[in-house]
């Protein structure tokens, strides 16, 4: 079955964790245990109901705070598909965990409460989400029991969201009135809003096409290891190993392997499963190459329609994670699939305003969750593509020197001008 990645995001108090629980109840994936659990919790609390909002937020001072501080990863599956939920914080100074839990997403669920209609975080997480390149958006307008299930209501938010749309790259929104709470059009179609002709969520979520999102065409697979076995069965054997970042691969193809840009062909592909004859992104393969060559961890074996660009200089748009802030000279490890090398920050040409989507220009630095377009100068050149063209090969993680902090993350936008 295919699988789907999923983001929540949206102001404090949305009720994204309690959308989620919902999600799972209904669908019959929560545990007996699971279940029992919360409901002791939720006596403990005094609650009235069982707060299905307890099954993502796991941390103690999530549970004491009522409210989301760390990313919670959720996994289940229906008859049609496999889900991965990410539940982020909605909170403005755990910005960099929206981030993180955004960065592998397939479709980002942004809760609204009706009562509240959309606030700065609103458009904040959206713009977030547009910028990371998600191809697909779920307004959930929620809490609609709060307003009596009106029709009206829905369409006000529904126009000033789309109105805001407009200025994303997100080709794909949907809008779902529902109440996670009694859990209207989350699992099934409500009959508290019968003015509403959509699907509900999970229907939505089983039949949204994300499989074209994936970049085909041109074939991208960084070297992660070298396979050599050792006895005298396997002698011959080398293979090398990576997870797939794109096009499709099979025996026989014609394939380019950089930094050394010599030519070989596919002899034959192994999985865990043992042979197949083609393989796919983010499948993880040992390849096995015509020519003995010398690659390494950190190559890459490219093909199909075009190679990667090549260079030292790279612009990309950073989302900074760390309290000291990021200022011209700093120097930084930079990961980039499995390639390390060390660069050097060279200039900060803007902060975005992730509320207006404008630019500010003339900072000094980017601070704790701060976005913003640097220039970055590497000792070793990377073999990389946009990231509006290829999440996987256009994406890069900055490391801090002395501590091994992770501070930063980045999406390519090109060669530094």
């Amino acid at each position: 079955m295919e699988l789907l990645r999923i983001a929540t995001a949206g102001s404090v108090d949305d009720g994204k964790s309690t959308l989620i629980g919902r999600l799972l109840y209904d669908s019959k994936s929560v545990y007996d245990d699971d279940l029992a659990a919360i409901e002791r919790a939720s006596n403990l609390r005094g609650d009235d109901y069982v707060d299905l909002a307890l099954l993502t937020d796991g941390l103690r001072a999530e549970r004491e705070q009522g409210i989301t501080i760390d990313v919670a990863y959720r996994y289940f599956a229906t008859p049609r598909r496999k889900f991965i939920v990410a539940d982020t914080p909605g909170h403005v100074q755990h910005t960099r965990n929206m981030v993180t839990g955004c960065s592998t997403a397939d479709l980002v669920l942004i809760l609204v409460d009706a009562r509240h209609g959309i606030t700065e975080q609103t458009r904040r997480h959206a713009s977030i989400a547009s910028l990371l390149h998600i191809g697909h958006m779920v307004i959930c307008v929620n809490k609609m029991d709060l307003v009596g299930y009106e029709e009206r209501r829905y369409d006000e938010i529904r126009a000033e969201f789309e109105g805001f749309a407009s200025l994303l790259e997100i080709a794909d929104v949907t809008f779902i009135p529902v109440s996670a709470l009694h859990g209207d059009n989350v699992v099934e179609r409500s009959s508290e809003m019968p003015w509403y002709e959509g699907a509900s969520l999970l229907h939505h979520l089983e039949k949204v096409h994300v499989a074209g999102d994936r970049d085909l065409e041109d074939l991208r697979l960084p070297v992660q290891w070298v396979v050599r076995p050792r006895s005298a069965e396997w002698n011959d054997f080398r293979g090398y190993a990576g997870t797939l970042a794109g096009g499709i691969l099979a025996p026989g193809n014609e394939v380019t392997v950089l930094p050394g840009g010599l030519m070989t062909r596919v002899v034959a592909i192994d999985s865990a499963d043992g042979p197949i004859k083609e393989a796919f992104p983010p499948m993880s393969v040992i390849v096995r190459l015509a020519d003995d060559l010398d690659i390494a961890r950190g190559d890459m074996i490219c093909g199909g329609g075009t190679n990667p660009t090549v260079s030292q200089e790279i612009s990309a748009m950073v989302c900074w994670m760390d309290r000291s802030p990021l200022r011209a000279g700093t120097r930084l490890h930079v990961k980039h699939t499995s390639r390390w090398t060390r660069g050097i920050v060279d200039r900060i040409e803007y902060r975005l305003d992730v509320n207006s989507l404008g630019r500010v220009p003339g900072v000094a630095g980017l601070d704790l969750n701060d976005i913003g377009r640097v220039d970055l100068r590497v000792a070793a050149p990377l073999f990389f593509d946009e990231y509006r063209r290829n999440r996987a090969t256009g994406s890069l993680i900055l490391v801090d020197e002395a501590t091994n902090r992770t501070v930063g993350a980045g999406m390519i936008l090109g060669v530094a001008a």
